[in-house]
């Protein structure tokens, strides 16, 4: 077993050679926190911790963000535990509510990726994955009875739901392709490997952060490191990540985010088996089943709500401009810590089951029943509120429309609200 070696983000200048590395050892941002609360189950056989050469954390650090990898294939188990009411049929009916015109029924629209996968952040789900560079990419959602496929090819992206034989296609330049530039198969802000887990939490170094080796770990028949990452601050409800790091590629092969609060991970993310060689071509090849009813990305009349999707166009346009005229979220903090604070749109607060308010009238028996289990009363120097929580991200949203959010405890919220 490697010797614990540790590098402390103590925010002293970094030689130039490390300056890249650098920017990669950074707590969770509060919204990649909340992207990033998709994970995989610890289902992972070990055969005893491998005998590597010492390593530094820094020089961990370094091998990831070298790391050029873009060939691989495998299997990945997913899981998360945030603390809350089961969120799939919930969510799954909003969404495709929105999808589809409200009708909730079962049709091409139930392929759209943005909604499918959206199903990961709860529950445990088995993945199978490939990659052959940035414009080759597939994405298996695998269940009891049936399979969805995510297929990214050139200016192709196709998605393919065998339990209802629906099928969702992107044509065009800007199929699959994310901001920036890269490529993407899943939607912007689905992490599903441990690479993509582990980028949200492995950005900049601030000062908040201790991250040491801690040992090895044999992980889906490779070699691996873990490096480990705790906040050195109190009031996070962050607890430590852990990243098992392929020795030979520097490739995250697992991720695992536990709470402060102790118990189940939040988010357990990794290999059960994976192949860094070229998968065959096939893997990205996709033709239409027979019968299959296909919804093309741009045309709202394969779902026959062309009216009803320009109506919620002009409403989310209307909903932004009132966001966008409170300003920009202001940050409060540092590190682990950091806590957004924001108006809602028109200063309106969230209808709760205390107040049977005009603003309640409308909303979903389930939604309520949902925001409910989650909040807490809270009152202080700001007034009175109440507080959403999970197992890691927490928000307190006070009565006259203030919004703080992060991944701290419900305490660190309210002094938040009291010293604004």
């Amino acid at each position: 077993m490697a010797p614990n070696d540790s590098a402390e983000t103590n925010g002293t200048a970094a030689r130039p050679g490390r300056r890249k590395a650098a920017r990669y050892i950074v707590p969770v941002a509060v919204a990649g926190v909340a992207a990033a609360t998709i994970g995989l189950v610890p289902a992972l056989a070990s055969s005893g911790d491998p005998d590597l050469p010492k390593i530094t954390a820094q020089e961990l650090i370094e091998k990831i963000a070298a790391s050029d990898t873009e060939q691989f294939s495998g299997t990945v188990k997913i899981s998360t535990d945030l603390g809350i009411p089961s969120m799939g049929g919930l969510a799954g009916s909003f969404l495709s509510g929105a999808a589809e015109g409200g009708d909730g029924g079962k049709d091409a629209s139930s392929a759209d990726p943005q909604a499918k996968l959206t199903e990961l952040a709860s529950g445990t789900h088995t993945l199978r994955v490939a990659a052959d560079g940035p414009d080759k990419q597939r994405l298996s959602v695998l269940d009891d009875t049936s399979e969805y496929s995510l297929i990214h090819n050139g200016d192709q992206v196709w998605a393919y739901d065998s339990g209802s034989n629906a099928v969702y296609h992107a044509d065009g330049k800007g199929a699959g392709k994310a901001p920036h530039g890269k490529e993407q198969a899943a939607p912007e802000g689905v992490p599903t490997t441990p690479k993509a887990l582990a980028e949200q939490a492995l950005k900049a170094a601030d000062g908040t952060t201790s991250v040491t080796v801690d040992g090895t770990a044999r992980i889906a028949g490779r070699d691996a490191y873990r490096l480990v990452l705790k906040p050195e601050q109190k009031g996070s409800t962050v607890g430590s990540i852990t990243v098992a790091v392929d020795a030979e590629n520097g490739v995250p092969l697992k991720f695992t985010l536990r709470p402060s609060s102790g118990g189940k991970a939040v988010v357990d993310a990794g290999f059960t088996s994976v192949d860094f060689g070229k998968p065959a071509a096939s893997s990205f090849a996709f033709t239409p089943p027979k019968g299959a009813k296909i919804t093309e990305a741009d045309d709202a009349k394969a779902v026959g709500h062309e009216k009803e999707a320009r109506k919620a166009a002009e409403k989310a346009q209307g909903d932004l401009g009132k966001f966008e005229g409170e300003g920009a979220p202001k940050i409060i903090g540092k590190g682990w810590n950091s806590i957004a604070e924001f108006k809602t749109p028109g200063g309106a607060a969230l209808p709760s089951g205390a107040s049977k308010s005009e603003a309640s009238k409308g909303v979903p028996a389930e939604a309520q029943q949902f925001l409910d289990a989650l909040g807490d009363k809270v009152s202080g120097k700001f007034g009175s509120g109440t507080v959403f929580k999970t197992r890691l991200i927490n928000a307190l949203m006070t009565d006259d429309g203030r919004v703080y959010v992060g991944a701290v405890t419900k305490d660190a919220l309210v002094a938040a609200a009291n010293a604004g």
